[in-house]
């Protein structure tokens, strides 16, 4: 970590006005700390990078929220589809894919450079949501507060039944609290929106993500995702007036 980056990250205020905060206000007090990048990360940007070296370029506890789409596998290694060389099966099959420790590596990364209390917004499928995501959680201070499911309209594979969803698990660094920290409380665990594209296999909804992370930043916070590959997060930021900072193997 840069030396310079670690001497302008200030104390963090994470006080609450119990008098007038309420779990369902829509008051935030905690802020994160001004931020010094080092000139290889350059915000509101399509980085070309790898993740974990993106990642160890963040000082520590200075991040409010992230997003984490890892590239698995998942089901695709239990069951053959029949897809792999078609279209978006092939796209996704072409992408270069996670194994759990890679992932669970990126968790910790995010972990140690979010401010407490900040956000990590994990996408994961539904066989990863039967299986359980605690095991890349090992080390970490990250709770699971919360889950939204993303209706996408569209049929998936499956055998039985037809996969239409994915589901965006919710987590919070310790210290876990709502009140001072979520602000916005008009958000549905079940969500449907088209996905913010067709080019890229994983492309994920940007009005959702835009809501979720406006529920727990400030304007002009930064929003990090260290695997952006479609980069909706960097046009739900945008949106936003968030400050993006992100990357992907493929820029």
């Amino acid at each position: 970590m840069p030396r310079k980056a670690q001497q302008l990250v200030e104390p963090i205020d994470t006080t609450v006005d119990t008098l007038t905060a309420t779990v369902f206000s829509g008051q935030r007090t905690v802020h994160a700390p001004p931020l010094a990048l080092p000139p290889t990360l350059k915000p509101n940007t399509r980085i070309k990078m790898d993740g974990l070296e993106f990642l160890s370029l963040l000082p520590a506890d200075a991040i409010p929220v992230a997003f984490l789409d890892p590239q698995y596998r998942g089901v695709l290694e239990k069951l053959s589809y029949g897809n792999e060389g078609k279209v978006r099966g092939k796209r996704r099959s072409a992408l270069e894919q996670m194994p759990n420790d890679v992932i669970a590596k990126f968790v910790r990364g995010i972990d140690r450079a979010l401010i407490p209390s900040g956000h990590l917004f994990l996408w994961v499928d539904k066989f990863h949501l039967c299986q359980g995501v605690y095991p890349w959680l090992d080390g970490t201070n990250l709770d699971i507060v919360d889950l939204v499911t993303w209706d996408k309209g569209t049929f998936g594979m499956g055998y039985r039944t037809r996969r239409r969803g994915e589901y965006c698990v919710v987590l919070q660094k310790q210290p876990r609290k709502a009140k001072g920290v979520w602000k916005t409380h008009n958000i549905p665990d079940v969500v449907q929106e088209a996905a913010s594209q067709r080019e890229h296999p994983h492309a994920k909804p940007i009005d959702l993500q835009g809501e979720l992370m406006a529920a727990v930043s400030h304007e002009g916070d930064f929003v990090i995702d260290p695997a952006a590959g479609s980069f909706s997060v960097l046009q739900a930021a945008k949106n936003r007036r968030r400050t993006f900072l992100g990357c992907d193997l493929n820029g």
